[in-house]
């Protein structure tokens, strides 16, 4: 048993996209026409990290609802959590890709750790070796 996709609530595919795949490095698994449960257009993305096990189906916000979820997914809490095995060399990449950090790099009993948002405004934690 595994878990195999969580969702983000994206406001636009594309740009989800660019984001996962260029400063986060993820790989663009699927991108498929699909359609809602009433029948409208859709797509069906999902991207993984290279070698992860778990994807993320991201998903273009339908309606009021969804909408105000965009970025607020966990309630402004960090509901995402990134490892890494070289945690200077992704914090650098990613900073230099222009991605939001909240705060500074910091060092815990588990790790290194820094807060990071999404394309969407969804608290990450970057994890690393201690």
């Amino acid at each position: 048993m595994w878990v195999e996709l969580v969702t983000v609530v994206v406001d636009d595919y594309d740009s989800a996209i660019e984001f996962f795949t260029g400063p986060l490095g993820f790989e663009l698994v699927e991108d498929s026409a699909a359609l809602t449960n009433d029948g409208r257009p859709k797509r069906w993305v999902v991207v993984r990290p290279p070698g992860g096990g778990t994807g993320i189906l991201l998903a273009r916000a339908d309606g009021t609802r969804q909408a105000a979820v965009v970025g607020n997914q966990v309630a402004g809490r960090v509901g995402f959590f990134l490892r890494v095995d070289d945690f200077d060399a992704a914090y650098e990449r990613m900073a230099a890709a222009g991605v939001e950090f909240v705060g500074s790099p910091r060092t815990e009993d588990y790790g290194r750790v820094v807060v990071f948002l999404d394309v969407a405004g969804n608290r990450w934690d970057l994890l690393g070796p201690a």
